[in-house]
């Protein structure tokens, strides 16, 4: 094979879902409608958080960084994949692919590194009560919420600065909708061994780790709820993390689904499915799952409805 500088600025072809017209312009609805159903349920989190003194806790403080990196994460691949299919061209750019890299694996990092702090969020909540407030402290709170965007930033760094090293072969088409970083380290024409080096370094530290401590602090969790004598009173405090646990598991799931189809002899097209599931429905679902499970934040939600709506209907008078 021909062999790419490796400075070039070449382009690269994302191979997507379909040649079909007709599916693609239902993919594009459909995708479209995830991300804005994503978009807008993740924003409405942080409205709500903000808007409200009731909220201004630490559980719901981390919950608007969730969304924060949700929306960040989901807005790094749709809008190119939209793009590609309205304006049926599958092409990216290097620079364009480089920072989709940088910036999926950072708020995947980010992703991880909130539902770990969140766990430890509920691990004091049930397993030192009277000690939370002093503990999950303001001050605490800024600066785990700060160090961990710093960690992701600092952290995405690595598996993209190796990547500028490869050279890439004539054959650059990726099967995917995005730049995802195993599928461009296997059309690298160079010597691959640092990056999976770089690849599985950061996956254990920013990945494995975070993961452990999620489980030691479920498991200290679990321990203090089955050592409450009353039925209520281990309802009651397994509720306060039922909405955590179960964007973990989707989380985690996801992440271990897409890993098993690209290590797995699958076919694309099960293979992208993954990839959307990773890229898209975690993160719409996440504004769902807290939002129904969580009566403090139905309540405000109601609140800001209910006075958007009034002033919707007297802008709708006065153009009338």
């Amino acid at each position: 094979m021909e062999r790419g500088n490796p400075t070039e600025t070449g382009n690269f072809i994302l191979l997507g879902f379909s040649d079909d017209p007709d599916l693609q312009s239902h993919l594009f609805d459909l995708l479209l409608s995830m991300y804005l159903v994503t978009v807008l349920g993740n924003l409405l989190i942080i409205l709500a958080t903000i808007s409200d003194s009731h909220l201004h806790k630490p559980m719901y403080f981390f919950l608007s960084n969730l969304s924060l990196a949700d929306i960040g994460f989901t807005s790094t691949t749709i809008p190119k994949a939209l793009r590609n299919i309205q304006t049926q061209s599958r092409v990216i750019t290097f620079a364009g692919c480089i920072s989709q890299i940088y910036f999926l694996i950072l708020f995947a990092c980010q992703d991880n590194l909130l539902l770990t702090v969140m766990a430890y969020d509920r691990f004091v909540a049930i397993c030192h009560p009277l000690h939370y407030v002093v503990i999950m402290n303001p001050r605490l709170c800024q600066l785990m919420a700060l160090g961990s965007w710093l960690i992701s930033i600092l952290g995405s760094l690595p598996n993209t600065l190796t990547i500028l090293r490869l050279s890439f072969c004539t054959n650059r088409k990726i099967p995917q909708f995005f730049c995802d970083l195993p599928e461009v380290l296997k059309i690298a024409c160079s010597d691959t061994l640092i990056n999976n080096i770089v690849l599985y370094s950061v996956a254990i530290i920013l990945g494995v780790f975070p993961l452990t401590g999620i489980l030691l602090s479920y498991s200290q969790i679990f321990s203090s709820i089955l050592r409450i004598s009353s039925d209520r009173g281990k309802y009651k405090a397994f509720s306060t993390c039922g909405s955590h646990l179960l964007v973990v598991s989707f989380f985690y799931g996801t992440v271990l689904a897409v890993n098993l189809s690209s290590v797995a002899i699958l076919s694309s097209r099960l293979s992208l499915m993954a990839s959307v599931i990773y890229t898209m429905v975690t993160t719409m679902l996440n504004p769902f799952i807290y939002s129904l499970r969580n009566r403090d934040i139905k309540v405000v939600l109601g609140r800001v409805f209910s006075k958007v709506l009034p002033l919707s209907e007297r802008v709708d008078a006065r153009l009338s």
